[in-house]
């Protein structure tokens, strides 16, 4: 079954955040579970993203997560954040 994270944070350091990712992304290249990713910028408060990450199964994210580059990567963006992110887990029940 589909699952889908959601990851919800504050920056006020995007560019920084952008070379982690692009680093994470050329580390796990061949590695990472990710099946589809999009990264939103909230329109009323430019420090605020959603990020939604797609993966086949939600047994496929706990082994991408388990990835030492994707715990290095959770730990360098927590310090670019100006708060905790949130992360929702939801199971795909329906897709049309």
């Amino acid at each position: 079954m589909t699952f889908v994270q959601i990851i919800e944070y504050e920056t006020t350091r995007e560019p920084e955040m952008e070379a982690v990712f692009d680093e994470w992304e050329k580390t796990t290249e061949g590695k990472r579970t990710v099946s589809h990713e999009i990264h939103t910028q909230d329109r009323e408060n430019p420090h605020h993203y959603v990020d939604i990450v797609q993966f086949p199964s939600y047994e496929e994210a706990m082994r991408n997560n388990d990835l030492p580059d994707t715990q290095r990567l959770a730990g360098e963006l927590r310090e670019l954040c100006t708060g905790e992110p949130k992360f929702t887990n939801l199971e795909v029940v329906q897709e049309t």
